[in-house]
């Protein structure tokens, strides 16, 4: 490995335009190639953060001029990827979710697991600020035994058409994301039952799925997570979390640019808009993934979301998607 660790960025969405602003900020790590199949993409990112265009992501992965990826191109793409840059011994942070098939996940997973390379998850919220600090004080036993968990995620608005036609529906695409956070508090799901409408988006109910869910999930000790997902939110990215327990309670609230309030004879308490998009609302939170990747590669662990964190949250995605469906609790096992 050189003095820098040499990266390529496999995507030239807006994930990896954000990944490779991590990757420019980070002065261990110097980006050598952008790979998009649209060349033009990845001009676009090379020329904010510099680095050589490829349009072969399998050239790049064998080339022997990287150390490690971030793959943010197109889901299916993800296992192929990995299973490549296993057999060239390039190190992989992977967007999530691995695949839309369990059985692909399930039928990588040991090749994965016992792989030399270190394979990180992109599940990014589990890094940010505010999630940290809530985890450390669940950890320190703050509010003594879990009881309840409640996520809320809704998106300023929906995805286009064209996105939603390709991202595996709500619960795989948007709520595994809380899938993975509610077990960062209650790791052991054991059955789920879900609730899907639509409520305000022809075009989702076009392609078969939901535009506003429910999930309720029962820990193996009990505990019950509630997480609440819809496509729109008309007062910005709406972003909230709750931990209760036996010896007290803990939230997140939304964050604004501002903290700024005012009282007028009009309103009261009225503050600045929330953020208004992911990017914006988790920036940090990628920023420390890749801080947390880059750790793991030198000490040989893997310091963040694992291979079976992504498996366990797509497990969750299809029991919520069963469930959403057939109207039925769905049993599952995570092990």
């Amino acid at each position: 490995m050189t003095q820098k660790l040499r990266i390529a960025i496999i995507g030239a969405g807006r994930i990896g335009y954000v990944h490779a602003g991590s990757v420019n900020d980070t002065p261990e790590l110097e980006l050598v190639y952008v790979v998009d199949p649209f060349e033009e993409n990845a001009k676009k990112v090379t020329a904010a953060f510099g680095g050589k265009v490829s349009n072969d992501p399998s050239a790049v992965i064998a080339s022997g001029e990287i150390d490690a990826v971030i793959i943010g191109s197109p889901t299916a793409t993800h296992i192929p990827l990995l299973r490549e840059c296993i057999a060239a011994g390039v190190h992989a942070l992977c967007e999530k979710p691995l695949d839309l098939d369990i059985k692909n996940v399930e039928e990588f997973r040991a090749q994965a697991n016992a792989a030399k390379i270190n394979i990180t998850l992109g599940f990014n919220r589990r890094q940010d600020p505010q999630y940290l600090a809530l985890k450390a004080k669940v950890a320190s036993g703050t509010v003594g035994s879990i009881e309840q968990v409640i996520l809320t995620s809704r998106d300023p608005g929906p995805a286009p058409q064209a996105y939603i036609a390709v991202s595996g529906g709500i619960f795989r695409d948007m709520t595994i994301h809380d899938f993975d956070m509610a077990r960062n508090f209650v790791p052991n799901i054991v059955e789920v039952t879900a609730f899907g409408a639509n409520s305000f988006c022809d075009y989702i109910k076009e392609e078969g799925d939901f535009d506003n869910v429910s999930v309720v999930m029962k820990g193996a000790n009990n505990e019950l997570v509630t997480i609440v997902n819809s496509r729109h939110a008309a007062f910005g990215y709406d972003q909230r979390a709750e931990i209760f327990g036996d010896k007290g309670m803990l939230q997140i609230s939304n964050l604004s640019d501002s903290t700024v309030k005012s009282f007028t004879k009009d309103s009261t308490t009225a503050g600045e808009p929330f953020m208004d998009f992911f990017l914006e609302r988790y920036a940090d939170s990628y920023r420390n993934e890749l801080k947390l990747f880059i750790e793991g590669i030198k000490t040989g662990k893997v310091l963040g979301s694992t291979y079976d964190d992504g498996r366990a949250a797509l497990i969750l995605a299809d029991a919520a998607h069963e469930s959403a469906h057939t109207g039925k609790s769905i049993k599952v096992n995570l092990n």
